[in-house]
C-alpha cells in the first residue's frame, strides 16, 4: 500500500486541523499552529509508515504544536505599546461563518475538557487515540469530553444559533 502524496494529505485534512487548532489555542493562535503542524508533518511524512492513521498523526502534531505556542505565549513579555491589532475572525476551514458565543464557550473550558472535545468533535478521533495524544485514559477521555458538553450546553443554552434558529 503507497502513501498518498503529501499535497492531497493537506487538501483532504486542513480544514479538521485548522478546527482543531482554533479550539485549542483560540482564534488568534490557530494559524500559526496549523502551520506549524503542517511544516512539522511535511518533514515527518516521508516515515510514516504506509497505513498510518493520518487523521489522528495531524491531530497528534497539531496537539503537541499547539502546546508549544501555548508555552511561547507564556514567555513572551507583555506589550507595552498603546497600539492594538484587531484580529478579525477567519472563515477558512468553517462550514458558516464563525459562531463567536460558541467558540468563547469552548474557550472558557478546561483545557483538558476543551481539547478533548476538539479531537473528538472537530478532530473526528476515537477516544482511544485522544486517550494517546492527551496521555490519559480512555474513561478520562470520555469524562472530559461529557463534562465539557454538559458546560458547553450549560453555557451556550439561550443563544441565538448563526442561522436564527433558537435552542
Amino acid at each position: 500500500m503507497s502513501k498518498k502524496p503529501f499535497e492531497q494529505i493537506v487538501a483532504e485534512h486542513a480544514n479538521m486541523v485548522l478546527r482543531v487548532c482554533r479550539a485549542v489555542v483560540g482564534q488568534a493562535d490557530a494559524e500559526d499552529a496549523w502551520s506549524e503542524t503542517f511544516l512539522a508533518a511535511l518533514q515527518a511524512y516521508p516515515k510514516l509508515r504506509a497505513g498510518a492513521n493520518v487523521q489522528a498523526w495531524l491531530v497528534t502534531t497539531a496537539h503537541r504544536k499547539a502546546l508549544d505556542i501555548t508555552r511561547a505565549r507564556v514567555r513572551d513579555p507583555v506589550s507595552t505599546t498603546t497600539d492594538v491589532l484587531v484580529d478579525q475572525p477567519t472563515t477558512t476551514g468553517l462550514p458558516e461563518a464563525p459562531d463567536h458565543d460558541l467558540w468563547a464557550a469552548l474557550k472558557a473550558l478546561p483545557p483538558r475538557q476543551r481539547h478533548t472535545i476538539a479531537y473528538r468533535y472537530l478532530g473526528g478521533l476515537p477516544y482511544k487515540d485522544i486517550a494517546e495524544i492527551t496521555g490519559g485514559t480512555v474513561e478520562a477521555s470520555r469524562r472530559a469530553a461529557a463534562d465539557g458538553v454538559k458546560t458547553l450546553r450549560r453555557i451556550y443554552a439561550g443563544h441565538p444559533h448563526p442561522r436564527g434558529d433558537t435552542r
